[in-house]
């Protein structure tokens, strides 16, 4: 059953229950409302039979009986009879009556009493004259009151069909206009594939449930659309860098290959060899790297590292590869309280990142001092690297991220545009932030930023 039927169904149901409900209330405080006005016509009844049997002037009898047949709507059926009361419990029976001895039994306590058998009502009450109580019994037929129950009954009948009947086709239009804007949605969606995802789906103003599914499409269009541009980019510029050095290799051994050469001639070939093959295992092992970090940058944490003994480690590993280098640790701001600094973490991939933008820091400003800072405190790990060199363009900070991007002045140094991006996907996969401030040809501040708050939430 689609969505429509289920609305319109659902609609039909409730408004089916509601009205029904409705309906047998109407019908039981008609019922009521009848019962009482007819029992009420009984009480007038039986005061003017007492007043008649009460009455010793025939001139008074004569009045009230002309009363009763000319004043008061004629009943069906009536019957009217006085019963003397002789004691407590004692009275003279009329055999015409058939009625129950519970009703005397509460007319004799109670001083009234009603009693309805097949829509004939009998009331019954005490009257007193001169010290003598009689009970004055008035019993009738409510041939309207059952005709009107009856003809009320009709109409919720057929009233009730034909609401059902509207509630159906109001159902219909009901679900057609809920539906619609998002069957629309269902067939703009299917139209947009890999190919035409620039498409949208076109806004709703109205701000509404279908306005905001409407803009998380979009939304997501604007992330698939990035996602495949990113890739189809990554792909292009990975098969090109992987190409140059292949492609290199080959050549020059074709070359030395082609006829017999000196050994200096080969000594030099096997160097550009060896070069080439050493850019392609460093791509390599970079691109394996970035891989390692998952697509979402989510990947399994294992370890409690602290952060000051973490940085003194890619220190040690930067002395070995540039020995000469003019990095400065400073713990300063560090706090005494160890416990503040561990952090959970995958270490040889944090190591990795930090080591990277370091590293970029020293070889972006020439060898020029770096200064990396680290301070701690209830709520967060800082870590702040600051270096002087070539800074980076305004134009270029947004695409810092972008696997293989390099900036204009940027190109003049060795790299493939994948250490940042690295680094970038492994902060935060520890829930950390990074954050780059630069000016160009003044230098870069790279800030990262692990909240503790955050770091409960990690997946360790």
């Amino acid at each position: 059953m689609d969505i429509r039927k289920k609305i319109t169904f659902n609609y039909v149901a409730l408004s089916t229950f509601s009205t029904s409900l409705l309906c047998i209330i109407v019908f039981f405080l008609f019922r009521e409302n009848n019962r009482y006005h007819f029992l009420k016509r009984l009480d007038d009844r039986s005061k003017i039979v007492a007043s008649i049997h009460f009455q010793k002037d025939p001139e008074k009898i004569r009045y009230y009986k002309n009363l009763k047949k000319n004043g008061l709507e004629e009943l069906i059926e009536e019957e009217e009879y006085v019963l003397k009361i002789h004691s407590h419990n004692t009275f003279d029976y009329n055999t015409n009556l058939n009625l129950p001895n519970t009703f005397y039994t509460n007319i004799l306590k109670t001083g009234r009493d009603s009693f309805e058998r097949d829509n004939k009502y009998y009331l019954g009450q005490i009257f007193q004259e001169a010290n003598q109580r009689y009970i004055v019994i008035v019993g009738a037929r409510d041939r309207k009151g059952k005709d009107t129950t009856v003809y009320i009954v009709k109409i919720m009948l057929f009233g009730g069909i034909g609401f059902v009947i509207l509630a159906f086709l109001l159902g219909r239009f009901l679900a057609k206009r809920v539906i619609n804007p998002v069957a629309r949605i269902t067939k703009e969606v299917k139209r947009i594939s890999a190919s035409n995802l620039h498409n949208r789906l076109p806004e709703v103003k109205n701000s509404d449930e279908i306005s905001d599914l409407t803009n998380t499409f979009n939304n997501m269009l604007d992330r698939l659309e990035t996602s495949f541009e990113i890739q189809a980019n990554f792909i292009n510029n990975a098969s090109h860098e992987l190409k140059t050095p292949i492609t290199t290799i080959i050549a020059e051994a074709e070359i030395m290959l082609l006829k017999e050469r000196e050994k200096a001639e080969y000594v030099e070939s096997l160097q550009n060899i060896y070069s080439q093959a050493s850019k392609l295992g460093n791509l390599t092992e970079s691109l394996l790297k970035l891989t390692q970090t998952g697509y979402d940058g989510q990947k399994q944490v294992s370890d409690i590292a602290r952060i000051d003994e973490l940085l003194l480690d890619v220190k040690s590993d930067l002395d070995k590869i540039y020995p000469d280098n003019r990095v400065t640790i400073k713990l300063n701001f560090a706090p005494e309280d160890s416990n503040l600094l561990l952090l959970p973490c995958n270490r040889p991939l944090l190591e990795l990142a930090i080591n990277n933008i370091i590293t970029n820091g020293v070889k972006y400003s020439d060898n020029n001092e770096v200064f990396v800072n680290l301070s701690a405190n209830d709520e967060m790990i800082k870590i702040a690297i600051n270096d002087i060199g070539i800074g980076i363009p305004p134009e270029d900070i947004p695409h810092l991220y972008e696997p293989f991007f390099r900036g204009k002045i940027a190109t003049k140094y060795i790299g493939y545009g994948l250490g940042l991006p690295l680094a970038s996907k492994i902060i935060r996969m520890h829930q950390g932030e990074l954050q780059v401030q630069s000016e160009q040809n003044k230098g870069t501040i790279v800030t990262i930023i692990f909240k503790k708050v955050n770091i409960k939430k990690s997946n360790v």
